[in-house]
């Protein structure tokens, strides 16, 4: 049987997925790194051939993406975030309309037509607002394992007002509410919150639509999901492996790919967008300083919803 892989290597971990020649997931794998790694990258790789048992001669084609999507040895093709996302998300969830991926230093608003191909997209790269490192931030001002600071602002009550969402100045900021005498949770509610905000500044850009997912390392805090469901006063689901999206995306990309075209030769590594593929026009916003001020009424979100990945390969 044929194989595939997609590798995402992002600021902060590396994802790498394997699939086979139907789309069907075959090995997976997360991997935390400091920063942009080709040991981390590489730790991922191995990890997700030996899970699908195929050495790494037996992958067909390889897409890479993420930060360091050039640093892939080996990698066929090159596809921008938006693009392995909105893939690999439209697989996991069909029907899908809007993505919102929060990375570990970005974050992302795409919307997706009928499809599943990028129809419009919003992005926030210029800071850490929103972001993973904004929640480190949070995690380590109020001294919480950053595993456990989802639970922990579920349990706040009390809304604190958030004025900086830079994430210097947040930390000044959650230090004086400590020394105010403001609870751990009611500060860490407070924050997850005006995030929501700021992410519901970035969605208007694109507009609303639903089915809502979302993707990237903080959709794995309860939290995060909750109050963006607030924000934006409609259901988000969560798929099974939120993290792995943009990789499982790329692995597609490259069965697709490799269908489309034939197996493509080594270092042909320049399709750095859809359109080679899929050709398409988003416009496409970037996001460097919005207010993340959002108005209306919220109310209660429903429960988290996880949808495992499609066995049945992609639609």
């Amino acid at each position: 049987m044929t194989h595939y892989l997609g590798v995402d290597l992002g600021s902060t971990t590396a994802k790498a997925v394997v699939v086979d020649e139907h789309g069907s997931l075959a090995g997976q794998s997360v991997v935390q790194m400091g920063a942009v790694s080709r040991q981390g990258m590489q730790k991922a790789v191995d990890a997700a051939l030996t899970e699908a048992g195929i050495p790494e001669n037996g992958v067909a084609a390889t897409v890479s993406t993420g930060y360091g999507r050039k640093l892939v040895p080996g990698a066929h093709r090159t596809f921008t975030e938006i693009t392995c996302h909105a893939r690999g998300a439209a697989a996991m969830r069909p029907g899908v309309k809007l993505i919102i991926d929060i990375g570990g230093q970005d974050s992302k608003a795409i919307k997706v037509d009928a499809d599943g191909l990028v129809d419009d997209f919003a992005m926030n790269d210029r800071c850490a607002s929103g972001t993973g490192r904004f929640y480190e931030v949070l995690a380590r001002a109020i001294e919480c394992d950053i595993g456990e600071l989802g639970e922990l602002a579920l349990t706040g009550s009390e809304s604190l007002e958030v004025s900086s969402m830079c994430a210097t100045f947040a930390e000044t900021e959650i230090i004086s509410m400590l020394a105010e005498g403001h609870s751990t949770a009611d500060i860490a509610a407070s924050v997850h919150r005006a995030v929501a905000g700021r992410t519901l500044a970035l969605v208007a850009q694109v507009g609303r639509h639903a089915p809502v997912v979302m993707t990237g390392g903080v959709a794995r805090n309860p939290a995060a999901v909750r109050f963006l469901e607030q924000a934006l006063r409609l259901d988000v689901e969560v798929p099974e492996h939120p993290q792995i999206t943009g990789a499982y995306g790329a692995a597609l990309l490259a069965m697709e790919s490799s269908a489309e075209r034939g197996a493509p030769a080594d270092g042909d590594a320049d399709a750095d967008t859809s359109e080679r593929l899929f050709p398409r026009t988003p416009s496409g916003h970037s996001c460097a300083g919005c207010e993340g001020h959002a108005g209306g009424a919220v109310h209660l979100g429903a429960s988290i919803k996880l949808h495992p990945l499609s066995e049945a390969g992609p639609r």
